[in-house]
């Protein structure tokens, strides 16, 4: 029966005189044995004998596309095996060499099928990306266009300035991309948030038809894990000395000091959902929105002390009226706004922090995570806040907190503002 494997060819002849490493090659054997060479080349160390396959963790091979390259070499080992497959008892009337031609054939049928599909499938970065984002802005997320227009930015730099097709988006891009990026002295926490937003858009571009590759290229390279960034959080006390401080009616820091009491009171609200709120999603003694950032439908308890506040805002508005002096509607012509006013609150809090004596940072983004570490602190279930605050998936945070009733987390809030 004829054989087919791959190996490394180590005859002496087949050394190279430049580099002195060796050929992979197919070994096929029938009645008589016959070496194909490939085109890549390694050394004794830096090959797998048993696997068939490039080892990646050495020199020699530091340089090269070792995936990519193993997924040739098991594509091409696959393919003569097939063909000897299916040959069956007619492969005793042709010769090795007659067999050796068919296996090469049916590479280069193989490669012509590749060269299409690759200018089929020219679809760059920038034209699906522009498609998500027109439609993040659309849905009044500018946030996350933004955020996809940065990733192709950055990509299309790479690629010296000009767009790149999906096809052109392979394991060695990925490795230089990150290079390049370390070497700028770029965090890990950046270099993965480009990246997830490029596989964001190569990964929609599949789903929605519109990209077919042979194997997704994000299958194959592993992004940097983002570092946990230490969450941020202030102790009850701090909160308590936060609370007792009094502004003049109307002023700047009395507003400010009120957006604080409501996003914390109301189980550390985002700084855009405070200023998306309208007068008619509070009624019954109840906030009802939808969260921003996941379109999750949130409702939350008014205690007595937030219940305070709301009344001042709410007189005299109607229903389609923004409860808050920073309202915004979240679409993409208020994104501007919406930083302008971010940063100022944040400015401002700095100054409210100061004014109560605590010696803690506070923002806008300090607030959700302190009324978790609160409530973490006073005992209550960790699945319920979520000790997944700490999770580096958000998915898996977000999974927790869904999973319980809206009275069990209306408890919970008393226990912590109270």
């Amino acid at each position: 029966m004829a054989k087919a494997r791959i190996i490394l060819d180590t005859r002496t002849e087949s050394q190279s005189k430049f580099t002195g490493l060796y050929p992979i090659a197919v070994r096929v054997f029938h009645k008589k044995a016959r070496i194909i060479r490939l085109s890549h080349y390694t050394s004794p160390k830096g090959w797998n004998e048993k696997e068939g396959t490039l080892k990646r963790s050495v020199k020699e091979n530091s340089n090269l596309d070792c995936d990519a390259i193993n997924h040739e070499l098991f594509e091409k080992l696959t393919m003569a095996k097939r063909l000897i497959l299916d040959l069956g008892e007619n492969i005793d009337n042709i010769t090795v060499d007659t067999l050796v031609d068919e296996i090469k054939r049916s590479w280069e049928n193989d490669n012509k099928t590749e060269i299409k599909q690759k200018y089929e499938n020219c679809i760059t970065l920038s034209e699906f990306g522009e498609v998500l984002i027109q439609r993040k802005l659309k849905a009044n997320k500018p946030g996350t266009a933004k955020w996809y227009k940065d990733c192709i930015k950055v990509f299309m730099d790479q690629n010296g300035g000009r767009d790149l097709k999906l096809s052109q988006i392979t394991v060695r891009f990925l490795k230089d991309f990150e290079a390049e990026h370390r070497s700028r002295g770029n965090v890990t926490n950046t270099i993965s948030n480009y990246m997830r937003g490029a596989r964001a858009i190569y990964n929609a571009a599949i789903n929605e038809d519109e990209y077919f590759p042979e194997r997704n290229v994000f299958t194959r390279y592993k992004i940097p894990t983002s570092k946990r960034v230490k969450k941020k959080a202030l102790p009850k006390e701090s909160i308590l000395k936060v609370l007792q401080v009094e502004y003049p009616c109307e002023t700047i820091m009395w507003h400010t000091k009120n957006y604080f009491i409501t996003m914390f009171m109301a189980r550390g609200m985002n700084f855009i959902d405070l200023a998306k709120l309208r007068v008619k999603n509070i009624h019954s003694g109840y906030i009802f929105y939808g969260r921003s950032k996941t379109d999750d439908p949130i409702t939350v308890k008014i205690v007595p002390a937030l219940q305070k506040v709301l009344d001042y805002y709410l007189q005299g508005k109607k229903p389609d009226d923004f409860v808050f002096p920073i309202g915004n509607d979240g679409s993409p012509k208020m994104f501007k706004k919406y930083r302008n006013d971010i940063s100022s609150i944040n400015k401002n809090l700095a100054i409210l922090a100061k004014d109560a004596g605590i010696d803690e940072k506070l923002t806008t983004y300090y607030l959700r995570h302190s009324w978790a570490t609160i409530a973490k602190h006073m005992g209550l279930s960790i699945a319920m806040i979520s000790d997944a605050l700490g999770h580096q998936s958000v998915v898996t945070t977000e999974i927790y907190l869904k999973s319980f009733t809206n009275e069990s987390l209306d408890e919970a809030n008393l226990l912590v503002v109270g």
